[in-house]
């Protein structure tokens, strides 16, 4: 699979999504089943959060990653009201014990909260001093946070970045590249739902033999140095995801998408889910 490099390290564009996974145990050797069958197709790149079940989703990433820590590049975020100069840490260590390993590749600020930015960035460059994480960053920032934060020790900020959503391209994700810095896209493929059940997606998807996901993780992918990180459970979606890497679309494609789901022409407030 295409790398590209996020924190001084090459990972794969497409990488895997943990959102929604542990919160119900019936479905945990699913999803601990499904994250190591993304390992051995390449999406090496695992992203996951304190939030995401309450811990649950890094407990099952921890169990996927049992033996294979020296595979896989980390990814976990710390909710804002742990961003302070001790909460950081106690958070890191908790999810450092969750996920069974003795360092995060990369720890990000799920998003802005109370405390100030110089604070946070302080405690997480402790971390990184201490060996507990690799690098840090931000998600569900905006031009004028990481104006503010300005910190070239930032190595990416995660955002929501699909079809549907588009209204980082008229700011934000220009500001980001001219920073010559990877952005990581979550819910690429706008969690399912209607846009896998667009015409024009299904359109295109049957002349490269694909299907409607596909060609929205190879939409988002047509950007420089973005990293797509979806979820997913079955061992067919998981295979289709990888698989994804490998198809481009042409300018007739792009410009199909583009008639229905428009580019911005204004500024928009930043979407999260």
């Amino acid at each position: 699979m295409r790398t590209i490099d996020l924190a001084g390290t090459p990972v794969p564009v497409i990488g895997q999504g943990t959102w929604r996974m542990g919160e119900d145990s019936a479905r945990r050797t699913a999803e601990v089943a499904a994250l190591q069958l993304g390992i051995d197709e390449g999406m090496t790149l695992i992203d996951t959060a304190e939030m995401y079940g309450e811990g649950g989703a890094e407990e099952v990433v921890g169990e996927a990653i049992q033996g294979r820590r020296d595979q896989v590049f980390l990814v976990s975020k710390v909710y804002p009201h742990n961003a302070s100069k001790t909460g950081v840490p106690r958070a890191c260590e908790a999810s450092l014990k969750r996920l069974g390993t003795d360092h995060i590749d990369l720890y990000l600020l799920h998003w802005r909260g109370q405390y100030p930015l110089a604070e946070t960035v302080d405690a997480f460059e402790r971390l990184r001093d201490a060996g507990k994480i690799g690098r840090w960053g931000v998600s569900n920032f905006d031009v004028s946070d990481l104006q503010e934060l300005a910190s070239p020790a930032c190595a990416t900020n995660q955002v929501l970045y699909n079809i549907e959503q588009r209204g980082i391209e008229f700011d934000l994700l220009p500001w980001w590249q001219q920073h010559n810095l990877p952005l990581m896209a979550y819910c690429p493929i706008a969690q399912g739902g209607d846009l896998l059940s667009s015409p024009t997606l299904k359109q295109i998807a049957r002349r490269h033999e694909a299907t409607p996901a596909q060609v929205a993780l190879a939409w988002v992918l047509r950007q420089d140095r973005v990293i797509a990180i979806p979820k997913a459970v079955s061992p067919e979606h998981v295979r289709l995801n990888a698989a994804a890497a490998r198809l481009v679309l042409d300018e007739h494609d792009l410009d199909a998408i583009d008639r229905v789901f428009g580019a911005p022409i204004r500024k928009h407030p930043l979407a999260m889910v």
